[in-house]
């Protein structure tokens, strides 16, 4: 029986919250809905958001909550020790996340800190500074410094560490983001750009990419199918609200991101003297062109002096840098959340999960081709891990699940069995259509799309799956031996 719990409601839903809010609904959510047609990205986006988000975050609250462990532990407790496999290939997804996305958050970190350091705001050339600073040792340097926080926070606990952070973080980051929304809107064209946000192209609805990228960037959103909530919810009070709490966290998740999105689409149309729309569809490693390159150009830009151009670049930078932080220490807590079911103490679990992500991240803090490829692997992986989740529940049976499981006293509202057709319909042909989708389409559009060398194919994500899958599968009675 898991004895530690989160305090309170409050505490428990901001820390949850903390997982869904990243650095992707800021530099990844803005880039991929101006790349994808503006308001026409964000019509697959909401769609997704209630057939896809929703459903597998109320899955992962509630297995969470009734199996107190980690996603190995419970697919063995949910559907039995053949399966073990699966609840390890939404560790590694997450896990491999983990490690390129300290060397991210170690980027946020580095500018913020350059503010004061190297006086951000007067670089003459933004595309020399970051070239210099991400061929040096510094992104080591700074993916360091990212995991020794999270790592921290991690190793004192859930309420001496993840919910004292979480608290002070996630209402510090929306209140960031609030002002620079009210002031960036004082800008002369800023309602330009939001108009661009929320106008549609409906033919853009027909492009299989569109609807991939809507359904992988909900997955980033809202942290649907990591297996991070249902690591969190472990923690949770046996009087948490299963049905009500998802729904919370998925809409307010969405929120913010409606807001950095109209922020920086307001800010970029503003202050961009040229092509504003080139301007936000700038892409590279963790969106480098848009949110290190850019953006600092353009609040140099902001009027009202220098002393105003260095604070609202402080409140983004630190607004980023928050966001990264909170994703990580989730990351960073199911990784040793699983080494905790294995029998490990947490203080021992946390020291080799930070020795482990620092050395299994240095490849992508040195070589920006090795970040991008392992974001587009295992990011495209979140919707097999999705799959994988809905799997487990279909194996126990969805109506028994939804009785016994889900429908708990403590909830305020009661599912009937038209959830039942969500889990065993919607979830499964959503995995097998866009998955099957974005293999015909590669067949057509990349002449390598079999190459497992190429930095972005289908090739290459498929391999590494395949890899994975392959070891866990050989290892799954060796896994059931060692779990507690």
């Amino acid at each position: 029986m898991q004895s530690e719990t989160f305090s309170s409601r409050w505490t428990f839903l901001v820390s949850v919250l903390g997982i869904a809010v990243g650095t992707g609904n800021i530099w990844r959510f803005s880039r991929i809905v101006a790349q994808n047609g503006g308001g026409s990205f964000l019509i697959p986006w909401i769609i997704f958001l209630f057939i896809w988000s929703v459903p597998l975050i109320i899955l992962e609250f509630s297995i969470g909550k009734h199996t107190r462990k980690g996603p190995i532990g419970s697919f063995v407790q949910l559907v039995g020790e053949n399966f073990a496999w699966m609840g390890g290939f939404v560790v590694v997804v997450s896990t491999a996340i983990m490690f390129y996305y300290s060397v991210v958050t170690g980027w946020c970190i580095k500018y913020l800190t350059a503010i004061f350091t190297d006086n951000l705001l007067s670089v003459s050339d933004y595309k020399v500074y970051w070239k210099n600073f991400s061929s040096s040792y510094q992104p080591f340097l700074f993916h360091f410094i990212a995991l020794f926080i999270s790592s921290y926070v991690v190793y004192r606990g859930i309420k001496g560490g993840i919910e004292k952070i979480s608290r002070f973080l996630v209402p510090s980051l929306v209140l960031i983001l609030i002002i620079l929304f009210i002031r960036v809107l004082f800008l002369e064209n800023s309602i330009l750009g939001i108009e661009y946000f929320f106008k549609p192209d409906f033919n853009l609805l027909l492009n299989h990419k569109v609807w991939i990228q809507a359904l992988t960037q909900n997955a980033w959103d809202t942290g649907a199918g990591w297996g991070l909530i249902l690591t969190y919810a472990a923690y949770a009070r046996q009087t948490e609200d299963t049905s009500v709490n998802p729904s919370v966290v998925a809409f307010g998740n969405n929120s913010i991101s409606l807001l950095a999105g109209m922020t920086i689409f307001a800010t970029v149309f503003a202050l961009t003297t040229g092509d504003a729309f080139k301007e936000i569809t700038i892409s590279g490693p963790a969106n480098t062109g848009l949110t290190f390159i850019s953006l600092p150009n353009l609040f140099k830009q902001m009027p009202g002096g220098v002393l105003v151009q260095n604070i609202f670049t402080f409140l983004f930078f630190l607004a980023l840098t928050f966001a990264a932080l909170t994703s990580l220490i989730s990351l960073v807590e199911l990784a040793t959340k699983t080494l905790i079911d294995f029998g490990i103490d947490r203080h021992k679990a946390i020291i080799f999960v930070a020795i482990a992500g620092l050395i299994m991240g240095s490849p992508s803090s040195l070589n920006l081709d090795f970040l991008i490829n392992q974001d587009w692997v295992w990011g495209v992986a979140l919707i097999l891990s999705g799959g994988f989740i809905a799997f487990a529940v279909l194996k126990y049976g969805v109506s028994k699940f939804r009785k016994e499981i889900l429908n708990s006293e403590s909830n305020e509202f009661k599912f009937t069995k038209w959830f039942d057709y969500v889990i065993m319909i919607l979830i499964p042909l959503q995995v097998i259509v866009l998955l099957v989708w974005w293999i015909a389409a590669s067949f057509e559009w990349e002449p390598e799309w079999y190459n497992p060398l190429k930095i972005e194919s289908a090739g290459t994500a498929i391999f590494q799956w395949l890899v994975v899958l392959v070891i866990l599968i050989s290892l799954n009675k060796k896994l059931i031996k060692k779990l507690n």
